[in-house]
């Protein structure tokens, strides 16, 4: 199993890239918001990756962190969702974006990504939703030098709010989604959790 691959930039075309490791190149297969970002060749990258195998094929698949890679690898367990469908919705769907989705079942949001129908997004939300369920999963993403995913749910107000509207009671599904419904840009929690039960009375 390859982790990441740290090197030199040496090709870049319409949906993968090369990377330079000691004189041996790896064809790593990225999105197109990851290949935006990487720089000119030469430039020197580092790469987290999945390796695919199958019968007739090896190939790796990369990211930008290991937040990324967490939601990859839960995506790719999802039926019918493949390593390529898997990249694309990592690239339309950041991955606290992603988790947020699907823990308010946001089909219209998980539709957003290239080749993802409405089916495919209940599909998606009905497989994932209990593994983002509880604490688990916020230490499950606690990677190393990886502050991203894990630092940004613990200190977001949606997701501090979900959490204190659950232990009120309320199932993780209505509150995510009375969170999403009264959410501006700047509310602190304190405020977000008195919308969100107001939200939740009218119900």
């Amino acid at each position: 199993m390859i982790s990441y691959v740290k090197g030199s930039l040496e090709y870049v075309s319409e949906g993968f890239i090369i990377v330079d490791n000691n004189g041996i190149g790896y064809k790593i297969y990225v999105s197109p918001k990851l290949m935006a970002g990487l720089g000119d060749i030469g430039s020197q990258v580092k790469i987290f990756t999945y390796t695919s195998v199958r019968e007739d094929d090896i190939s790796l698949y990369g990211f930008e962190n290991f937040d990324e890679l967490e939601i990859f690898n839960k995506l790719i367990t999802v039926s019918g969702i493949g390593p390529k469908g898997a990249l694309g919705i990592i690239s339309t769907l950041p991955p606290k974006d992603f988790v947020m989705a699907v823990i308010s079942e946001d089909v219209k949001e998980i539709s957003k990504a290239q080749g993802v129908g409405k089916k495919t997004a209940q599909r998606i939300i009905l497989e994932l939703k209990d593994k983002f369920k509880s604490e688990d999963f916020i230490e499950s993403t606690a990677f190393g030098e990886s502050n991203g995913l894990a630092g940004d749910i613990v200190g977001d107000p949606k997701f501090e709010t979900i959490e204190a509207l659950s232990s009120l009671g309320y199932s993780r599904s209505e509150s995510a989604k009375a969170v999403s419904d009264v959410y501006e840009e700047g509310l602190s929690t304190e405020d977000l959790l008195k919308l969100a039960l107001k939200k939740l009375a009218k119900f």
